[in-house]
């Protein structure tokens, strides 16, 4: 396997894990959304690593794609990330919708379940 395709080859499991990393990192801001009972709503970063998140995984299939056009085989590791890839889109693409998902307590600040998810 010569350099290039070596280098592009390294791309998509790189892309995947950038991907994983990032949908772990959404849900570890998930505690921004609440605060003193008051429900904040979505914050920035939780935006930005819902939205980033699949844009990487769906970016790690470019350099397989490039590989097969050029006539080349991509690594194994390469295809064992692109298998990753569907599992993540399906986790990521939920967490996309939650973002963008109504207020659970209906606008009620502390009644229904912002009182259960709120952190005391």
């Amino acid at each position: 396997m010569s350099t290039p395709t070596r280098r592009w080859s390294w791309a998509a499991p790189v892309l995947v894990l950038a991907s994983a990393g990032l949908l772990a990192a959404h849900f570890s801001f998930d505690g921004d959304t609440f605060r003193n009972c008051r429900y904040l709503g979505p914050s920035t970063r939780m935006y930005v690593t819902a939205w980033a998140a699949p844009a990487c995984a769906l970016a790690a299939l470019l350099p397989l794609v490039l590989l097969r056009r050029r006539g080349r085989r991509p690594g194994g590791l390469a295809l064992a990330a692109a298998c990753a890839v569907p599992v993540l889109l399906l986790a990521q693409l939920a967490a996309l919708y939650w973002v963008y998902e109504p207020d659970p307590a209906g606008g009620q600040d502390c009644s229904g379940l912002t009182r259960i998810a709120a952190p005391h």
